[in-house]
Parts: C-alpha cells; sequence; structure tokens
C-alpha cells in the first residue's frame, strides 16, 4: 500500500472531495451535498463544466461541447427538472439529418439505433443504400437470432461485425459508419456491442432479427423525442449545477490540480480481507489524503502552491487516463490494462451571414462516410436550423454551423500530405471548415459571409468502448469497491453520452460515507 506523503502544515479535512468538475463531478457533488456533506469540487481548469461547456462567438453564447442529451429513461430531463430548468427543455426541430457517401448525399433513417434501419424498406433507408442494399439488409429477417452474435472464436461480436453479418456492408459503411463515427469517434468494427446500444442483443434474442429488435426499441421511446436540448443551450445546466451545489454548502475551485491520492493510516484501518477478521469493520474510518497544485495563481493562497486535503468521501470524475494515473497505486490490475485514451476532437464554430441556408437543406445536419474524396470533417451540425431558441437568438438570414474534426481514421482527405487540422491556425482551419460546409450543405459559401469563427479542442471526451477499455473499466471499478469512502465516475467508466454520465454520476455521489466509530 503507498505509504501517506507527510501532511504540510496547511493541511485540512473536508466532508468530501470531488476530482474533475465536468457534469460527472458536479453531479456527484450535487449528491453528496443532498446527503448532508459540503464536497469540495477541485477542478484543473478555469470553469467547471468540461465537456459540457460554453462559448461565445459572434455576440452568441453557444455550446462548446454537447448540444443535446438522450431522453431514454427520462434521466436528463429529471435533473433539469429538478434544477428549476424543467421549462427549457426542447426538442430539435424535426429536419432530420444527411450522411454524405462516396456517392453523393443522402438521408439517415429516421428510426434506427445507431444508423441501424428498423425498416429497411423504409424511402429514408433505401434511397442511400440502394436497392440491392435494402435486399440485403432484408435478408436479417429470415437468419436465426443467433447468426452473427458471436465470432468463429466464440466472443461476442462487435457491433460492426453483428451489423455487417446480418444486414450487409452497404448498411454498416453508409448508415452504421458514419452515425458511430460522429457519437463514438470510433470504427464499429472496434465497438462493444452491449456496451454501446445496452439491450440490443437480448432484443435481438427475443425478437429473432435485428431490424425488429431495433423497431422495438425505438417503440419505446415516443416519436421525436430521441434527443432534446436546453433553450440557451446544454451549457446552462451546469451553471445551474454549480449554483445548486455552493447553496447545498459545497465549494468548487478551479485552477485546482490533483497531483496524487494516498491512503492515511491504511495499516490500521483497512480490514484484513482473507481471514474470520474480514467480518469486523474498521475501528475508524480510512482518510483519504489528496495533494493540489494549483495550475495558475489563487487569490489568498500564500506561500507554496501546493497543499494537502483530507477527507473521508473521494469522487475520482477525470477522464479515463487521469483517473488511472491516480488510482494505478491502489488498484495494481490498472498497471496491466489501461482506459482507451478517447478522441481528439477540434470543433470548427462558423457564424454566417447566409440567407441561403434558411431552407436547410441538409436538414439538422450531415454525418460524413470515411472515404468521401475532399471533406476532412466527419460532422457538420446545422445548429440554428436545429434549435428553434438558437435561429431567434441569430435573426434572419444568420446561421450557425458547427463542424467536427478527429477520429476515426485521421484525416479525412484522400490526400496524404494534408496538414494535422489540429495544428491549424484558426484563420486557415476556418477556411477548411467553411469549404466543408459548402461541399455538405450543397450550397455556396465564401468568407465575406462569415461573420466570426470559433475553435475548440477536446481530448480525451469520448472513449472508445472497446472491449479492452471495458476490462480497464472493470478492474477500476472492482478495485474501488474494496477501498472504502472512494468512487469513480465520469464518461469512461459510464459510457458516452449525458444520461449514461448523469445516471451513473448520481450512483457515484449517493454512497453513504463510510461511518466513522468513535
Amino acid at each position: 500500500m503507498p505509504t501517506t506523503p507527510p501532511l504540510l502544515p496547511d493541511s485540512e479535512l473536508v466532508d468530501a472531495i470531488v476530482v474533475g468538475g465536468g457534469i460527472a463531478g458536479l453531479v456527484a457533488a450535487r449528491e453528496l451535498a443532498s446527503g448532508g456533506l459540503r464536497p469540495t469540487v477541485l477542478e484543473a481548469w478555469a470553469a467547471p463544466g468540461g465537456a459540457v461547456g460554453r462559448h461565445t462567438v459572434a455576440g452568441i453564447e453557444l455550446d462548446a461541447g454537447a448540444d443535446s442529451f438522450a431522453t431514454r429513461d427520462g434521466i436528463v430531463a429529471a435533473l433539469a427538472t429538478e434544477l428549476g430548468l424543467g421549462s427549457a427543455i426542447e426538442a430539435p426541430v424535426g429536419r432530420g439529418a444527411w450522411v454524405q457517401l462516396p456517392t453523393g448525399a443522402g438521408t439517415l433513417p429516421r428510426t434506427g439505433i445507431l444508423g441501424i434501419p428498423a425498416h429497411p424498406w423504409a424511402p429514408d433507408v433505401r434511397s442511400t443504400i440502394g436497392l440491392l442494399g435494402s435486399l440485403r439488409a432484408s435478408a436479417d429477417r429470415w437468419l436465426p437470432a443467433s447468426f452473427g452474435t458471436v465470432t468463429s472464436d466464440g466472443t461476442p461480436a462487435s457491433l460492426g461485425a453483428l451489423v455487417a453479418r446480418r444486414m450487409g456492408r452497404r448498411v454498416l459503411d453508409r448508415l452504421v459508419m458514419p452515425v458511430v463515427s460522429g457519437v463514438h469517434a470510433a470504427d464499429p468494427s472496434e465497438l462493444d456491442l452491449d456496451t454501446v446500444a445496452p439491450g440490443l442483443r437480448a432484443a435481438l434474442a427475443a425478437r429473432g432479427s435485428l431490424g425488429t429488435a431495433v423497431a422495438s426499441m425505438r417503440a419505446l421511446v415516443p416519436a421525436g423525442s430521441a434527443v432534446a436540448g436546453l433553450t440557451g443551450g446544454m451549457h446552462t445546466i451546469i451553471d445551474a449545477l454549480a449554483d445548486d451545489v455552493r447553496a447545498r454548502g459545497g465549494q468548487i475551485e478551479t485552477w485546482t490540480q490533483v497531483t496524487a491520492i494516498a491512503r492515511a493510516g491504511s495499516d490500521e484501518t483497512e480490514p484484513d480481507h482473507t481471514g474470520p477478521a474480514a467480518t469486523e469493520p474498521p475501528t475508524t474510518a480510512p482518510e483519504w489524503v489528496v495533494t493540489v497544485a494549483a495550475v495558475a495563481p489563487r487569490p489568498g493562497v500564500a506561500g507554496s502552491p501546493e497543499r494537502v486535503l483530507r477527507t473521508r468521501r473521494l469522487v475520482l470524475a477525470l477522464p479515463g487516463p487521469a483517473a488511472a494515473a491516480l488510482l494505478t497505486p491502489h488498484v495494481p490490475a490498472l498497471a496491466r490494462t489501461r482506459p482507451e485514451q478517447g478522441a481528439d476532437v477540434v470543433l470548427a464554430t462558423l457564424v454566417l451571414d447566409a440567407p441561403v441556408l434558411d431552407a436547410a437543406p441538409r436538414g439538422t445536419g450531415v454525418l460524413v462516410a470515411p472515404g468521401v474524396s475532399g471533406i476532412r470533417a466527419k460532422a457538420l451540425t446545422h445548429a440554428t436550423a436545429k434549435w428553434a431558441w438558437l435561429a431567434a437568438a441569430a435573426g434572419p438570414g444568420r446561421h450557425v454551423v458547427r463542424l467536427s474534426y478527429g477520429q476515426p481514421a485521421g484525416p479525412r482527405s484522400t490526400d496524404p500530405a494534408a496538414p494535422d487540422i489540429a495544428g491549424l491556425s484558426l484563420a486557415d482551419l476556418t477556411a477548411v471548415a467553411l469549404r466543408d460546409a459548402s461541399t455538405l450543405l450543397g450550397v455556396g459559401l465564401d468568407a465575406s459571409q462569415v461573420v466570426a469563427s470559433a475553435r475548440v479542442r477536446w481530448s480525451q471526451s469520448l472513449p472508445k468502448p472497446s472491449p479492452a477499455h471495458r476490462a480497464a473499466v472493470a478492474a477500476a471499478l472492482d478495485g474501488a469497491a474494496v477501498l472504502p469512502g472512494l468512487t469513480v465516475c465520469g464518461s469512461w467508466v459510464a459510457g458516452n453520452g449525458l444520461a449514461a454520465v448523469v445516471a451513473q454520476a448520481r450512483v457515484a455521489g449517493s454512497h453513504a460515507p463510510t461511518p466513522v466509530r468513535r
């Protein structure tokens, strides 16, 4: 067991510590505060929020990360309502989305899961995968329910392998690949089916075909409500969470990075799990010792920026690699299996004076299939066509378009000499984004129409839910389960999407604190 660092003179005991101020950390902190504790949230950046952040472009306050949430189970909607944002929940405009293929643009299925169509002969599906694609996908209904669910060596098939075997390559390449690339920044062949589409395997076994399984799961969600957002942007939930945590006695420290965690008195307080003594609780609850370094100078902090905090309740709400680095000394299994680094994504936002876009020529946006020549973006969101509140805020003829660049498969240009998007200046990125937007939206756009632009870079925000990543998550959760007072949350353990993250963070923060026997 790692030794405890010497306590500095200014070390202090606090009720609970949450490391990481993204939405997972804030939700966990709120749960801790609801249970009577006064949590301290430690965030390394200038403001809380993480991937649910904000920025201002051309005077409009916009989401810099997630702009919507899945409505399944009502998890995020319930949280928003508790925070007084229930009336701000807004469905996107029902214009549908498109996919850009090497052969041109097509529509995405309105009834599907991760691009898997419920009805292969639906007009929006047939127009994209063609007659031959619909014929091949229809074979799914006549195959045994178990067909394609396992590989030749008996292991569960990946999402990509299952779709290819049951519905064919056109469904995989033209529908599933672009959607999964946009949602998970990964190749479907690398993704664990049960992680990215919980319940689909069981529905397939019960319904007998992949299409009917998708239809049965979609039937549980009211039409048009698979996702929703908040009037004013998803970032408004961060303000509401932070205000609620503070109102309940918690505090949020920014520009504050945790460099190490250790157990205090572990030899005396940790029970022996190997013999009869395992039935006896520890005589005192062990403390966690958290070493903190200021990333930037903080007012009122004199002397060394390093300090030590002590707590009996610790929540790690960091991205996978950072959380694993703190956990590995206490969970040796993590030295043998590591979480995925996550995608490196660049978002380019353009505010355009372009009345030609009033007609929303590509609905709410376009996903890009790999191999499309001349386009480097992997997705485009026509934000003012997607959200009525934003169209009103922008005004007539003004449009907000957001393009996403990054994994999988690196640069998507066919030119091997194309420079890395992450290394481009804002001006050069704006030029690339404008060219891509013109092609994807099917209209001519030029630099004179650009009112303003912005870039945001996210790393580790979209962990790839591969079997290897799942093994690392299991090791982390199993190891943390036997460390009193410690829980772990965040997208790397919960899965991508706000619904999954919020649900798991609420559980992580609601665990009762370890009792202190006096």
